[in-house]
């Protein structure tokens, strides 16, 4: 039996949407882990993992220009779950950005949304593809 997912979802380069692709991205997670702690741990590191990334590709890849479109496409196999996120901006260098301060005098939250992606998944890349940059997040299920 085959038991793969593929979503690809097109949606405007809108923080409006931020909501709704962090709550598809938490509900696949229900359906496809195991046991009920898991499934639960998964939706809410997958919907935080989903808003930061596309929260990013608007404001930082397509400069919140509301006529650019970010595409993204979740890859489920038996033990390997893939997230891509495509923006049409410049890119950047992934290794470069500093990890956030959490000091509470600092105001700063540049880094934080990295930061985070990169503590909740398995493996972070960010590349050029398709013309523009992907934002690539694994993780394994297991």
């Amino acid at each position: 039996m085959r038991n793969e997912i593929d979503i690809q979802i097109r949606v405007p380069n809108q923080t409006r949407y931020l909501s709704l692709i962090g709550n598809i991205g938490e509900n696949m997670a229900r359906e496809i882990c195991g046991p009920p702690c898991d499934r639960e741990c998964l939706a809410r590191n997958l919907n935080v993992v989903l808003t930061e990334a596309m929260a990013n590709a608007i404001r930082h890849a397509n400069s919140a220009d509301p006529d650019k479109e970010i595409q993204i496409c979740i890859h489920v196999t038996n033990d390997v779950l893939s997230i891509f996120v495509y923006d049409n901006g410049e890119g950047f260098d992934l290794n470069s950005v500093p990890c956030p301060s959490f000091d509470s005098d600092c105001l700063n939250e540049s880094g934080r949304g990295i930061f985070i992606i990169r503590a909740l998944m398995d493996s972070v890349v960010y590349r050029k593809a398709n013309g523009g940059n992907v934002l690539e997040m694994k993780k394994t299920l297991k």
